[in-house]
């Protein structure tokens, strides 16, 4: 499970085993999880994470989109399609 980016409290990372599936990243703090689609920047699902936070974190995966996309497409094989 490659961490691709730690900001603060947030892990941003993506499990290997998942390239059927659109581009997203997963968000970790604490027991807190949460899946974020990098292709609308919308979120998957989330589990722990109050609302104000859930919002942060949509924030800073917009603002990081592009650094996700690449280290998705870089690890899977595939083309950006940013």
């Amino acid at each position: 499970m490659p961490t691709v980016l730690q900001i603060g409290p947030y892990r941003f990372f993506f499990y290997s085993h998942e390239p059927n599936e659109p581009p997203h990243i997963h968000v970790a703090s604490g027991r807190a999880t949460a899946k974020v689609w990098t292709g609308t920047v919308s979120l998957a699902r989330s589990k722990g994470f109050p609302a104000h936070e859930l919002g942060a974190i949509i924030r800073l995966v917009h603002s990081n989109r592009e650094l996700f996309l690449e280290a998705w497409h870089d690890h899977f094989g595939a083309s950006p399609n940013i």
